[in-house]
């Protein structure tokens, strides 16, 4: 008698992979935003200083740390991606996160330890960009791997909207905290609550990915590993495709969605609130973009849209960030929503155009490394560079002609490309 076949094994649903993407990111996102939005408030407890200035710039060093850490993390979790499996990279990473996160929350201040608080919380920072660098990549190496062709923009866009509801729910934490507590209880220990709080999400997060497929172009890189070194030399031209495809995106977001808001929060104290809010709806537009971006580059095509979308925000960044450095809270609502659309739409899509130009058997360590050093050259040097740039030339509005700057170098970089849609993930 015939032994009986093994029953093959079920097909992981689109929104079973969507949501193992997305919940990573939107813990890690969260953390990296509430970081932010506290950042003149953390300056003043853990870098005190006679200088106001100096004490924001030293944050915002410490938030750009943890941008350089992940590329060490990019190397090190993108190799657990590629030699043991997605899965096991997407575990440890939510894991890392979390518990910095807590951390930081729990963290004595300068008047309590001394010199010790500012060292614990850089490496916090630097553990938590550690982690970010094989998450971010990682889940969208999944979520696009197990994705059917015709819906991989959509289904990676999972990702990116995982990012954005990290960071709406950060802008709304930091609402609850201000209005709650008032702008003084919030700064000397209200901005402890969501870091603590965050711990809910990593718990989320375990239960969400607990029994996920590994994906098949997964088993296949860890079946037949490659030296990391040599790959990243074969890899040079999707690497530095990387930067034409994120650099802009990135710098403008964060100068947008992060520097602005605690600019102008910390100008018109009075009015703090009323900025969060506005920031908190207009990454609402941002999500909805997001989704949108990866449903029509499935259909129009990813590098013709990415271009369109690229000089579109160029042509509106100087507009839209004269609106948020001056403007009423209303208006800085509106010029945070001329950007959030281009932006947006150009994020979501961005996850599956980069897992479509990279090799299978080196696929998340080379594009983790890509991706994590130019977002630490671009996203997470944007809040530094635009107060030192303010500072130094007296001039709010100088930062969006270095996003100009990024934009045309992306336009230079893109041009020659082909098109990404539609190519086998085995290439």
């Amino acid at each position: 008698m015939l032994a009986p076949a093994l029953a093959p094994t079920p097909r992981q649903s689109a929104l079973r992979t969507a949501a193992a993407g997305l919940i990573g990111n939107v813990l890690e996102w969260f953390d990296f935003a509430v970081y932010g939005y506290f950042a003149s408030d953390l300056g003043k407890l853990f870098f005190p200083s006679t200088d106001p200035t100096a004490s924001l710039l030293l944050s915002y060093a410490v938030f750009l740390l943890g941008f350089i850490a992940r590329p060490a993390g990019s190397v090190v979790l993108g190799r657990v991606g590629d030699r043991i499996g997605r899965r096991a990279l997407l575990t440890v990473s939510i894991g890392l996160m979390g518990a910095a996160t807590l951390v930081i929350g729990l963290l004595p201040t300068y008047a309590a330890i001394g010199v010790a608080a500012p060292i614990a919380l850089l490496l916090c920072r630097m553990v938590q960009g550690f982690s970010l660098g094989g998450e971010f990549t990682g889940s969208m190496v999944y979520t696009t791997e197990l994705a059917s062709p015709r819906l991989r923009g959509i289904v990676s866009s999972s990702t990116a909207a995982g990012t954005t509801l990290g960071f709406i729910l950060g802008s709304a934490s930091a609402l609850a905290v201000n209005h709650a507590l008032g702008p003084a209880e919030a700064g000397r220990w209200g901005w402890r609550i969501p870091f603590v709080a965050s711990v809910l999400l990593c718990g989320i997060g375990w239960l969400l990915r607990a029994g996920i497929h590994e994906s098949e172009h997964a088993e296949k890189a860890a079946a037949a590993p490659v030296d990391w070194l040599r790959a990243l030399a074969n890899d040079w031209r999707p690497i530095v495709q990387t930067f034409g495809i994120v650099g802009m995106t990135n710098a403008a977001y964060y100068l947008t969605f992060t520097f602005a808001v605690d600019h102008r929060k910390k100008l018109t104290t009075s009015q703090a609130s009323e900025f969060l809010l506005a920031n908190t709806l207009s990454l609402g537009v941002v999500l909805f973009a997001k989704v949108s971006g990866g449903w029509l580059s499935d259909r129009v095509g990813r590098r013709r849209l990415m271009l369109l979308l690229q000089a579109l925000g160029m042509a509106l960044v100087v507009p839209a960030l004269r609106l948020m450095i001056y403007g009423s809270p209303g208006e800085f609502l509106f010029g945070q929503t001329l950007l959030a659309i281009p932006l947006g739409m150009a994020l979501g899509l961005q996850g599956a155009m980069l897992v479509e130009i990279f090799p299978p058997a080196s696929r998340v360590t080379s594009m983790s490394i890509a991706y994590s050093v130019t977002l630490a050259l671009a996203g997470g040097a944007a809040p530094l560079v635009s107060a030192w740039m303010i500072e130094r030339f007296a001039n709010p509005l100088v930062p969006a002609y270095l996003i100009v700057g990024h934009g045309l170098a992306g336009l230079a970089i893109m041009l020659p490309m082909r098109e990404t849609n539609g190519r086998s993930l085995e290439e």
